[in-house]
């Protein structure tokens, strides 16, 4: 159970990753020097983000996703990559850019939840 619970988060960790790269590259600005580092610690904040953050936004803004039918989800996505790149001082990235950040983490966990559901049915 833990086993799966840590190749779970480390897939997540990875691909986070990944996507940050990606969201960073096209929508963001580094300061400085960087190395890959960088977006493996990028991708570890926002893996946390997402595991600690996103589930009490997501309960409190219920009322709000229910009212506009999820798109609110959105939001709370972009705010996620704003936590995230406001806790990596080398990076930089405003609004559309989190928004558009938020779109590839979207996919990128979307595509992770289902390669989990499917090794879980197994």
């Amino acid at each position: 159970m833990i086993k799966n619970q840590i190749i779970a988060f480390l897939l997540r960790w990875a691909l986070s990753t990944l996507g940050m790269w990606i969201s960073i590259s096209l929508f963001g600005t580094i300061i400085g020097d960087y190395d890959i580092w960088l977006f493996v610690f990028a991708g570890f904040v926002f893996s946390l983000v997402n595991a600690l953050v996103r589930p009490l936004a997501t309960t409190f803004a219920l009322p709000l996703i229910a009212l506009t039918m999820g798109l609110f989800t959105i939001l709370i996505n972009t705010a996620m990559v704003a936590i995230t790149i406001w806790i990596i001082p080398e990076v930089t990235m405003d609004f559309w850019g989190a928004t558009l950040s938020s779109i590839v983490m979207s996919i990128a966990n979307g595509l992770v939840n289902f390669w989990l559901t499917a090794y879980n049915k197994k």
